[in-house]
């Protein structure tokens, strides 16, 4: 029996000009065990997070009650824009080029610095948008990169 579409699913599509034409450059996704970062801590402090962390997310997880799990978050989103960039973290696109900050909504975003936004423009990366969760063990994320 072949599959039919009803008209009430035909009548809820949007028509194509509905939404700004975007092109996918590039999905990442990162998954961090909580306890590895709360490890990196423990063993290197200070070191560990001024090479991984800019000062404003440094402020924020450190308001958190369980700092750990909003670092492994943080972590995560840079390597999953990393991947999204298709780079991975390197010379065109270091720990600290990627800022993860929060809209007064709670939502995720990610501001780029430097040779991050230099890598961007030449990828032809207009957007990039970014989802975070965590569990007490895991932090995920996932990047996704658009371009007109």
């Amino acid at each position: 029996m072949a599959a039919c579409v009803s008209e009430a699913t035909i009548a809820f599509r949007l028509p194509p000009f509905a939404f700004p034409a975007m092109n996918i450059i590039g999905t990442g996704v990162d998954i961090v065990e909580t306890a590895r970062i709360a490890g990196s801590l423990e063993r290197h402090g200070d070191r560990f997070l001024a090479r991984v962390f800019l000062d404003g997310e440094r402020a924020y997880c450190a308001r958190m009650s369980r700092p750990e799990q909003c670092y492994a978050a943080r972590f995560a989103a840079k390597e999953a824009v990393s991947k999204a960039f298709g780079t991975g973290i390197g010379a065109s696109l270091g720990w600290l080029d990627i800022e993860v900050r929060r809209k007064a909504s709670g939502e995720p975003f990610v501001v780029l610095h430097g040779e991050g936004a230099k890598t961007a423009a030449r990828l032809g990366i207009t957007e990039l948008r970014l989802s975070l969760s965590h569990s007490d063990h895991y932090a995920v994320a996932h990047a996704l990169a658009l371009g007109a």
